[in-house]
């Protein structure tokens, strides 16, 4: 199989486990039902929150923190996994022509079923905002990786 041949490489097969085990951590946080959940992003909050505190003489909203917290979360996770991916892509030296869309393409569709996957967690819900945040963190992702790219060309 041509294929094949692309995973023969180290490099490539970490970098595809990489990718791999980095969906798993995003399916692991999305199988949390609500209180696991809420709980994880209220005890961030809570420490993020304090930080802030003590740097900046300003109260704020620490339900719009938590808010953010939480979409920011949405962000990092699918910008981290732009990067793996897109990475993946490069090492192994698959669809060299399209692989920024392909990678692309890979993580918008693994954050709509993300987003299905979580209908069937109690107390969860799927939103189109959140996959629209998503793929902003794995555009972003796929952007810094072609900057840092053409800087050390």
């Amino acid at each position: 199989m041509k294929g094949r041949r692309y995973l023969k490489s180290p490099l490539a097969v970490i970098s595809w486990g990489l990718v791999l085990l980095w969906m798993a951590v995003i399916f692991y946080l999305s199988a949390q039902v609500a209180d696991e959940s809420s709980q994880l992003s209220s005890g961030i909050t809570e420490v993020v929150g304090n930080t802030i505190q003590r740097i900046l003489p300003f109260k704020f909203d620490s339900e719009h923190l938590h808010f953010l917290i939480r979409k920011g979360a949405h962000f990092t996770a699918y910008f981290i996994l732009g990067l793996l991916t897109i990475n993946a892509f490069r090492v192994s030296g698959l669809n060299r022509k399209q692989d920024i869309q392909t990678a692309l393409l890979v993580c918008i569709l693994y954050a709509i079923s993300d987003e299905i996957h979580q209908l069937y967690v109690p107390g969860r819900s799927g939103q189109v905002t959140d996959v629209l945040i998503d793929s902003a963190g794995a555009v972003t992702g796929l952007g810094v990786y072609q900057v840092i790219r053409w800087y050390f060309k």
